[in-house]
């Protein structure tokens, strides 16, 4: 109903129509009561907030991605599927023993857990050695490192491979996976 008054209104009027605020703020006081307080868009959409110590403006910086296990060893495990099921679980924990690893040392990430995160968002979370099984939805893909082959960065190594899901089923990418792995944790077996 208000859509149908406000376009005759547009068809009736011919010139721009401003509303100044000392005039907005005189409406009646039985209309004020009927509507509901609208947030402003600066609170809703404003991404920085200005400091009242120092009068500057600074980004709000977003929650810290959160890993999933202990991560008690710096290696971290990107996989695609929003959750392992129990098999790929049960060959991550392989994997894992067979480079005197276990669970606990790990952590790990979904590719939904870092969708829309950046790249410094994630670099906060201090990993030394990465390994992505699958595709995830990350600037992370960007990294130049081969599938199957270790890539230094710094003081960050990654190991990209193939879904755990498409791993758990083919020899041939185990072989090449337990190669890659021997690398990325000085293993000599």
């Amino acid at each position: 109903m208000e859509k149908e008054n406000l376009n005759e209104l547009s068809s009736l009027l011919t010139e721009e129509i401003y509303f100044l605020p000392e005039e907005f703020n005189e409406a009646p006081q039985e209309e004020k009561e009927e509507k509901r307080p609208v947030p402003s868009i600066s609170s809703v959409e404003e991404p920085k907030i200005k400091s009242l110590k120092s009068g500057k403006t600074e980004d709000l910086k977003p929650e810290p991605i959160k890993v999933r296990s202990e991560f008690s060893q710096q290696v971290l495990v990107l996989h695609e599927e929003s959750e392992l099921t129990e098999d790929a679980l049960e060959l991550l924990s392989k994997i894992l023993g067979a480079v005197n690893h276990s669970m606990s040392d790990i952590g790990l990430l979904s590719s939904e857990e870092l969708e829309g995160r950046s790249l410094e968002d994630f670099n906060e979370i201090g990993a030394h050695k990465i390994i992505r099984f699958g595709r995830i939805k990350h600037p992370i893909n960007a990294t130049p490192a081969p599938e199957y082959q270790v890539y230094s960065d710094e003081e960050t190594e990654f190991l990209f491979a193939d879904a755990l899901t498409v791993i758990k089923d083919d020899n041939s990418l185990k072989r090449k996976l337990w190669g890659a792995l021997q690398v990325l944790f000085h293993v000599t077996k």
